[in-house]
């Protein structure tokens, strides 16, 4: 996997169980390429306004990432996991937007 991917990643849950969910790659992480990655969800309820992006169907790179249906990034739900917890790529968001999702989250951790 690549930064910008979106990839299916075995990440925790509220509840503590581990469950395989759509999730981007921001960052890889050293020493051992672990990744960074943020997860996807449908429950458009949960955005933190001017924080968490929403990906629809009208935007240009919303094919290419294979998501289902429009969908909440939520960069407040991040993880590092090891690549072996990555179960495959499904598809990936533009440059663009990947470069405006590190902003907003390096913008935060700044303040």
């Amino acid at each position: 996997m690549k930064e910008g991917d979106v990839g299916i990643v075995a990440m925790p849950q509220t509840d503590g169980t581990i469950k395989n969910r759509p999730a981007i790659v921001l960052r890889e992480m050293p020493p051992f390429q672990d990744m960074l990655v943020c997860g996807v969800s449908t429950q458009l309820h949960q955005e933190v306004k001017n924080f968490d992006e929403i990906i629809a169907p009208t935007d240009n790179d919303f094919v290419a990432s294979s998501l289902i249906g429009k969908s909440l990034i939520r960069l407040g739900y991040l993880t590092v996991v090891p690549q072996s917890q990555m179960v495959g790529v499904i598809g990936a968001i533009s440059s663009e937007r990947h470069r405006r999702l590190l902003k907003k989250l390096s913008d935060y951790l700044i303040l």
